[in-house]
């Protein structure tokens, strides 16, 4: 059967990040478990294009579609976060602009961005066909006039960015096929709420604002959620990379 993702475990030792991992919700790391891809060439011979491959289309990246696509837009959201907190945990004035409990949040965020990245990256590397031309590549991104020296500057970013992937999460889901995949978006989302509801609480200490009107639904008690199309033109905002998603809601 073409492109049949199968789930293999392998020995959790050699992971040596596996605390990292629970940390960050995946069972992953409690599991051993990594995602592998093989197709029947036979299959492919006078195929029309599978549009749910991303790749190069055009001259310009796609997604795809599918859960290929949807693992892809995910990566490319996790490059963004990880970036994002890469440059907040470095910044000159980072000791001193935040206090010890906003220094320590903004470490784990930072922690569990780099994994969220770096497993869909080997999740993808694993399923795809031909990795070497699907892979989505390393993003670079611009962030204009943030200050990350800036407390209020770095806590307002952080706050869109998590509201963003959460609701981006949500609005994936629908699109996934594999329960395994479900499974994996829906603990890692799980993990963003908690990043959203934390940066919230930073900056208005002692309120609701963690669970605000504005990010959850008064007729559901439901986190927001919002298809591709709505959240690829707000990252897209950092992400100086051309790339599309033709075939995404």
């Amino acid at each position: 059967m073409k492109n049949e993702v199968k789930i293999h475990e392998v020995d959790p030792s050699l992971n040596n990040r596996r605390s990292f991992l629970k940390l960050s919700g995946l069972a992953l790391a409690g599991a051993g478990l990594v995602i592998a891809g093989c197709s029947n060439n036979d299959d492919d011979n006078n195929q029309p294009e599978d549009t749910s491959l991303p790749g190069v289309r055009n001259g310009v990246f796609d997604l795809g579609s599918g859960d290929f696509g949807v693992l892809t837009y995910a990566y490319a959201l996790e490059q963004l976060e990880a970036d994002f907190y890469t440059k907040v945990v470095n910044a000159t004035n980072f000791n001193s602009a935040f206090n010890d409990i906003e220094r320590q949040v903004l470490t784990d965020l930072y922690h569990h961005e780099v994994i969220h990245r770096d497993f869909f990256k080997a999740a993808l590397s694993g399923a795809l066909p031909n990795p070497s031309s699907q892979l989505l590549p390393t993003l670079a991104f611009n962030y204009g006039s943030l200050n990350f020296n800036s407390r209020t500057d770095v806590l307002a970013t952080a706050k869109a960015l998590e509201d963003t992937g959460v609701a981006a999460y949500n609005g994936a889901g629908k699109l996934i096929k594999s329960a395994d995949y479900l499974l994996l978006a829906g603990k890692i989302v799980s993990v963003e709420a908690r990043h959203a509801a934390a940066i919230r609480s930073l900056i208005n200490p002692n309120s609701k604002d963690f669970a605000g009107d504005d990010i959850i639904s008064t007729s559901t008690g439901l986190d927001v959620a919002k298809d591709p199309s709505k959240i690829l033109p707000i990252a897209g905002g950092f992400i100086t990379t051309k790339f599309t998603a033709k075939y995404l809601p």
